[in-house]
């Protein structure tokens, strides 16, 4: 990749903030994950699984974009640990194998945002996880959040694993 994630925003005279044609929201943590607090069960987890889905949606074309800029596959997963915090979406570490996709966050603006929790709610993260990991070993993939600071671990943990 060229330039850093942060370098390429452009803040608009209309209003927006963009990456090329990708348009982004600068939003507090705390007012989006009261959203999904304020739902009663099962409405939350609903809401929360679609949010998912639609970040591994939507973040798969990030990601493919952020690979035309150059790099591979096999450095996706480094590219978008590095792109993460220019997000505010935390710091991340990656790692890769033959068959997964790993990344240990810390300071999830997800989890920050959504308090204390009995379950998982860094959804998004997740959503971002099996996009990279479809990217990187090439086939669908499955995610899931197996430790998250919300429910009290030292950080949240992501894997992404071929079906």
């Amino acid at each position: 990749m060229t330039a850093r994630f942060r370098d390429r925003l452009l803040w608009t005279a209309e209003g927006a903030i963009m990456d090329g044609p990708r348009r982004y929201l600068m939003l507090r943590p705390d007012a989006l994950m009261g959203l999904f607090r304020a739902l009663p069960e099962p409405a939350r987890q609903a809401a929360l699984e679609a949010f998912a889905a639609s970040v591994h949606r939507q973040g798969a074309d990030s990601a493919r974009a952020y690979l035309a800029m150059g790099g591979t596959p096999a450095e996706l997963p480094g590219i978008i640990a590095r792109t993460a915090p220019d997000l505010g979406w935390g710091l991340w570490q990656a790692e890769s194998g033959p068959d997964r996709v790993v990344f240990t966050v810390t300071a999830s603006p997800f989890a920050a945002g959504f308090g204390p929790a009995t379950g998982p709610v860094c959804h998004p993260i997740r959503g971002m996880t099996r996009a990279v990991a479809e990217i990187v070993l090439g086939r669908p993939c499955i995610a899931r959040e197996t430790a998250c600071t919300a429910t009290g671990a030292p950080s949240c943990r992501f894997e992404g694993v071929a079906q």
